[in-house]
């Protein structure tokens, strides 16, 4: 291996980076497999893998609490179904969740690290990290430095990621790749396989925030770096799609890329996760056939 261990590792990848044909293997998939997945059963399923997430500037003790109210409603009001899989806040908000959520199955996860830009000290993205966890937090989600990435600093971008999983003491780290401002597919390749070797338990799309959110082509990429780690180490990480998911159908499509793609292994919320606040809804309504409002 040369000096660039980050370069050898990148170059080693078959993932493919051609923007025009991980296009065309999406449109495939999707008009190939997309239709046997739209069902009941997927709906549930896809339900129980939801972040219930309110990232919004007008959060606040008594709004969050109310927030993990309603989850803990849904487990009495439809016990039938299962329960999103967490709720996700701002990591100040870590210890109203704990306190208020009565329903073990589901996990407090927290954005942390400057979120959304990952524009701050590194030891101000340590510190909120390890505040969230001592505040109860299950999950931790950071944006990789996309500024540090695009310069071609990746041993910076590397050795951030690994420091926040060490504040994280063994907590779940969701690695955000922005994909909306690294656009290429060559980028989001290079960006997961950084965030793979540095320790991330999953790989995530997108904040929803300054950039474009999800995209079946990033979900692409993103995932067959997944599989290629897990066949070359047998460590096995999570996909996590956020911005912008929102309809039944836009879920049923990630979820369509990711049984074909990853396989029935990943098919689980410890391994697949959508990050939204309006998808509850539609999809609760699209189980039980009228509309229901109860997030």
């Amino acid at each position: 291996m040369s000096d660039n261990k980050y370069l050898d590792t990148i170059a080693a990848s078959a993932v493919i980076t051609d923007d025009a044909r991980v296009a065309d293997a999406v449109k495939e998939i999707i008009e190939k497999h997309a239709d046997e997945n739209r069902n009941l059963d997927v709906y549930k399923f896809l339900f129980n893998t939801i972040d219930l997430t309110t990232l919004k500037a007008t959060d606040s003790p008594v709004s969050v609490s109310d927030f993990t109210e309603a989850v803990n409603r849904f487990e009495e009001e439809y016990p039938e179904l299962p329960n999103v899989a967490a709720i996700c806040v701002y990591p100040n908000f870590a210890q109203v969740v704990r306190a208020v959520l009565e329903v073990s199955s589901v996990d407090v996860a927290c954005v942390s690290g400057g979120f959304p830009s990952s524009q701050t000290f590194p030891e101000v993205k340590v510190a909120e990290t390890a505040l969230a966890v001592e505040g109860g937090a299950d999950e931790i989600d950071i944006v990789l430095n996309v500024g540090d990435f695009l310069d071609g600093d990746y041993e910076g971008v590397a050795d951030e990621i690994s420091e926040l999983k060490d504040a994280c003491h063994g907590r779940i780290l969701k690695v955000i790749l922005e994909t909306g401002a690294l656009k290429s597919a060559a980028n989001i390749k290079a960006a997961s396989i950084l965030a793979l070797y540095s320790g991330a338990d999953f790989l995530k799309t997108s904040t929803g925030k300054e950039f474009p959110g999800a995209s079946l082509e990033a979900a692409y990429v993103m995932m067959h770096a997944i599989k290629e780690y897990f066949e070359k180490t047998g460590r096995r990480v999570g996909f996590k799609c956020s911005g912008g998911v929102a309809t039944t159908d836009e879920a049923v499509q990630y979820y369509t890329l990711a049984k074909e793609i990853l396989g029935e292994e990943w098919l689980s919320n410890e391994y697949f996760r959508i990050g939204a606040s309006r998808l509850a809804n539609n999809l609760l309504s699209d189980i039980l056939g009228r509309e229901v409002k109860h997030f």
